[in-house]
């Protein structure tokens, strides 16, 4: 290629922000001339890896930003250890749709039971689809909000919450809540009500969650909004990580014997 033709060429990828194609430009041309494409063959081959690129990169930020804290699919779902979950409506909510209604999903059931892995797959199918996604457990999001309220910048940490696409909020009940914190994270949910959709594991039945969250008034106001049109899985199936854990003890075996 002419080295001023090569320098127009880099400079104007470079202006439009095709960062991929101006890195590869020289294989990309050499390929074309290689194979005989013709221009709109090689234009549409560009223009195809470009935005395959962007796809890949704008879905690492999206996963970056929702700092889960393992990355867990549907995909990796081992749906044998779980027979009673309702593999329809996860299939349901796979598509995202229950986010652009804002409605809730609520997963309740003992330790072990895969509630973190089932919000977890669903906050990746979410990003995946270009939503912005926040996980963070009940504890975690607590301190944050109580900090903020010492730091004075509570207002900045609620619209953060508010305005995500899909809020994940793990582990809530494990772990009784002050005054203080109950009163800041009824603020999060009245916010996020028919405005953003959450995903919520929890431990305790829609009964005790007084024992969390104490004043029983403000826990009625909180289980309204929440609840509100929300799906609701009763994980009450045997602990999924301790099947998977003996699956993969027996697997081990196979493998030492064979």
């Amino acid at each position: 290629m002419k080295t001023g033709l090569n320098l127009r060429i880099r400079e104007n990828l470079k202006a439009l922000g095709f960062a991929h194609t101006l890195a590869n430009i020289d294989n990309m041309l050499r390929n074309a001339r290689e194979s005989g494409s013709d221009y709109e063959e090689f234009l549409l081959a560009l223009t195809d890896e470009e935005l395959q690129i962007r796809d890949e990169n704008r879905l690492k930020r999206k996963l970056r930003d929702a700092r889960f804290p393992l990355l867990k699919t549907l995909e990796m779902l081992d749906y044998e250890a779980v027979p009673e979950l309702d593999r329809r409506l996860v299939r349901e909510l796979e598509t995202g749709a229950y986010i652009g209604i804002r409605r809730n999903v609520i997963f309740v059931g003992k330790s072990g039971a895969g509630k973190t892995h089932l919000a977890t797959a669903l906050g990746v199918c979410a990003c995946r689809q270009g939503v912005s996604v926040r996980f963070v457990t009940g504890c975690g999001l607590a301190n944050e909000l109580i900090e903020a309220r010492s730091s004075k910048t509570l207002g900045r940490v609620i619209q953060k919450y508010a305005k995500c696409g899909l809020l994940i909020i793990d582990e809530l009940g494990y772990v009784p809540f002050s005054r203080e914190s109950s009163e800041l994270l009824f603020q999060i949910f009245a916010e996020r009500h028919e405005r953003g959709s959450v995903i919520i594991t929890t431990n305790l039945g829609f009964a005790d969650w007084t024992k969390v969250f104490g004043e029983p008034a403000l826990t009625a106001a909180l289980l309204d909004r929440v609840t509100h049109r929300a799906h609701i899985f009763n994980c009450n199936w045997e602990s999924y990580r301790l099947k998977d854990t003996l699956k993969n003890r027996k697997k081990i075996k196979e493998e030492e014997v064979n």
